[in-house]
């Protein structure tokens, strides 16, 4: 099992490397065990949804004939995988393996498939809790399996109530980054009734005239970010040192892109919004001060979404 492990780590190390650089650089700073449990899990992550959008370690999309088919594959893959078998697919063999040291409770791992079961139905939010729901599912609940991965005990509820806010404070910075990508798709991941309120007419958010109205959209999701990420802050004095610092250098990198789309207002889709090298460093140097101090603003976990239990 040993060589077959070195293997599926290798290759999830090479799949986060070209992924995500925000999560491969804050990956660097966990302990070796943990480090190689995230990129195992991150791994499976990343296949389940370039499997459901036809790209490849989040690329250009490609049509998908029956999406509804992929969604059955991930499902008998994961299954497989989470009985032990070996499935042929190294991210799903990973997840096996990852699932088993950590004990993580598969109620998440289904809840994560149930994210990308929304999106082959091209549901749209109708109301901003329905938003918030896709957010845990597709990011939330991978803040749960995350905390777990980091040794947080899966019966400390309130830990891993902050860990999915800030899963869910990484899904509102995406959503407010990609909202003329995921137009480009056939995707909305606006809440009806705020298109509504707005006097959008549907799937017409993108037109240049709309800008000013999408703006203001795009500052209600970064402030919704900013809550969770504060929320989510609370719950690091929890985690080991290196854990701590390495999620406290995620969220501020992560949480930048929501404040640089609110910052340029209706030129935020001219260019795609990332962080620089620069921004990435800067958080890393700031999250050790963090980490070290480790008293974050406390705040009561109020007027936020919460999960759904057993």
């Amino acid at each position: 099992m040993s060589a077959r492990r070195d293997e599926l780590v290798a290759a999830a190390a090479a799949s986060i490397a070209r992924g995500s650089k925000s999560f491969h650089l804050a990956s660097q700073i966990f302990d070796r065990v943990t480090r190689e449990r995230a990129w195992l899990l991150y791994s499976w992550c990343r296949r389940c949804d370039d499997l459901i959008d036809g790209q490849d370690h989040g690329g250009a999309r490609e049509h998908v004939g029956n999406p509804q088919l992929r969604i059955e594959m991930v499902r008998a893959l994961t299954d497989a995988a989470l009985a032990g078998k070996e499935t042929g697919d190294t991210a799903f063999d990973a997840l096996g393996v990852v699932a088993r040291e950590c004990a993580i409770p598969h109620r998440y791992i289904d809840d994560h498939i149930a994210g990308f079961a929304l999106d082959t139905d091209e549901w749209q939010p109708r109301h901003e809790a329905d938003l918030l729901r896709y957010c845990y599912h597709v990011a939330g609940v991978v803040g749960c399996m995350m905390a777990i991965v980091m040794g947080v005990d899966p019966a400390d509820e309130g830990t891993i109530d902050r860990a999915c806010d800030l899963g869910i404070a990484f899904q509102l910075s995406n959503i407010a980054r990609d909202i003329n990508e995921d137009d480009a798709v056939g995707r909305c991941y606006l809440p009806v009734d705020w298109l509504v309120e707005a006097d959008i007419p549907p799937g017409e958010h993108m037109r240049p005239h709309f800008r000013s109205r999408l703006a203001d959209m795009a500052w209600w999701l970064a402030n919704m970010e900013e809550d969770y990420e504060e929320s989510a802050r609370v719950g690091t004095v929890k985690l080991p040192f290196r854990s701590r610092w390495a999620v406290l250098a995620a969220a501020g990198i992560y949480g930048t892109i929501a404040r640089k789309v609110d910052a340029l207002d209706h030129k935020a889709w001219d260019h795609r919004v990332v962080t620089t090298k620069v921004e990435k460093a800067g958080w890393l140097v700031r999250a050790l001060g963090q980490a070290i101090v480790n008293r974050p603003k406390p705040r009561p976990r109020v007027d936020l979404w919460q999960r759904p239990r057993d």
